[in-house]
């Protein structure tokens, strides 16, 4: 597991989010924390997306129902103007559909919003520190969908799975139980990078948890002796 604390601090927090109680809880929540600060907040999708023009995050909290569009649409361009900061979802919207077009835009995390602000801002430490924080029932749904992917029969038509030599020597060893300060020095890159590698792996792969990246990492042949 990543260390927290190795990482630079305050953790950069943005969020986009159009319920004004909610947004207020979250900020308070940020500012008393200590070691997390708020570098944006936004009220719409037009608003989130300005939001890539400032201070770049660590972490992003976005909602899906925003007034003028869905939440989605700013995953992907988050992945694409700022790749080294990880996407976290935190919504009322809880069916498959919603899930799993987040996690395959580039969602590190997915919370429903059943907990309280203080709760969400350990989950922001998780998420930065290399996690996937992800509600108990959403979840269950991706292990189900996971079970019903390694039922499936294979396809000669799937696509291959690329991945640079960097990120190939990074998930392999991600397999070999190395941590992320381990795996810096390594491989002679800031610990804070390591993350960032994780995330690509982990977008490229389809995964959200070290246990998925060993699962297809073994299954791509990625595995090196």
């Amino acid at each position: 597991m990543f260390d927290f604390m190795t990482l630079p601090l305050p953790c950069r927090v943005a969020l986009v989010e159009d319920d004004l109680d909610y947004q207020q809880a979250f900020t308070d929540a940020v500012a008393a924390s200590g070691d997390c600060t708020m570098v944006g907040v936004a009220s719409s999708l037009a608003g989130g997306m300005a939001l890539l023009d400032g201070p770049t995050a660590d972490v992003l909290v976005v909602d899906l129902g925003l007034p003028d569009g869905s939440g989605i649409d700013l995953i992907k361009a988050v992945a694409l103007r700022w790749p080294q900061c990880g996407v976290m979802v935190a919504t009322m919207f809880g069916d498959e559909a919603h899930v799993m077009r987040s996690l395959e835009a580039g969602a590190a995390g997915y919370l429903l919003k059943d907990s309280n602000s203080a709760s969400l801002v350990q989950e922001i430490r998780s998420l930065y520190a290399g996690g996937s924080p992800i509600s108990p029932m959403i979840a269950r749904q991706v292990l189900m969908r996971f079970r019903q992917d390694l039922q499936a029969p294979a396809t000669a038509s799937a696509e291959p799975v690329l991945l640079s030599e960097r990120e190939r020597e990074v998930l392999n060893l991600i397999t070999k139980g190395f941590t992320a300060d381990e795996i810096a020095k390594l491989i002679a890159v800031s610990r804070h990078t390591v993350p960032t590698y994780v995330r690509r792996i982990y977008r490229k792969l389809k995964v959200n948890s070290k246990a998925e990246a060993i699962y297809e990492a073994h299954k791509h042949g990625f595995i090196q002796p």
